[in-house]
C-alpha cells in the first residue's frame, strides 16, 4: 500500500510544481465565480478542482467545463494543499489557468494545446487552392 501512496504523492508533486510555475509566468484565476466566469467566456483551458470541493459544486463545475470544451483535473490534495500550491495562504478549491506561461502543465495534464500561431486544419479549401488545384 504504501508504493501506491508514493506514487499518488509524486504525482501531486509534480503538478505542484507545475503550478510554480505557471503562478510566475502564465494567468490564472482563483474561486468558483471567477471559474464559472472563464469558462462562459471561453478563456479557461483548464480547470484545477481540488479533492474535498464539495460534490454539487464539482458536478456544475463538470458541467460548465463539458459546455465549454475546457479540461478538467482533479487535483488530488486539499483546497489547503492547492492553495499551497498556488503559493497562496489561504485555501482554494477551484483554480482556472487561461495561459500556462513557461510551465507545460496543459500538455501534462492531458489538455490539448493549441497554438494561436498555427491555422486550424479544416476540410474545406480557399477559392485561391481549388483555383490552383
Amino acid at each position: 500500500m504504501a508504493p501506491s501512496k508514493k506514487k499518488a504523492d509524486k504525482g501531486s508533486e509534480s503538478i505542484a510544481s507545475r503550478l510554480t510555475l505557471v503562478v510566475k509566468s502564465g494567468k490564472y484565476s482563483l474561486g468558483y465565480k471567477s471559474a464559472l466566469k472563464q469558462m462562459r467566456h471561453g478563456s479557461a483551458k483548464l480547470v484545477l478542482i481540488s479533492a474535498n470541493c464539495p460534490h454539487l459544486r464539482r458536478s456544475e463545475l463538470e458541467y460548465y467545463a463539458m459546455l465549454s470544451k475546457t479540461h478538467v483535473h482533479h487535483f488530488q490534495g486539499t483546497n489547503v494543499q492547492l492553495g499551497t500550491a498556488a503559493g497562496k495562504l489561504f485555501r482554494v478549491c477551484v483554480m482556472t489557468i487561461s495561459d500556462q506561461g513557461d510551465s507545460d502543465l496543459l500538455s501534462h495534464t492531458g489538455a490539448v494545446v493549441e497554438h494561436e500561431d498555427e491555422p486550424k486544419e479544416s476540410g474545406k479549401k480557399s477559392k485561391k487552392e481549388k483555383a490552383s488545384a
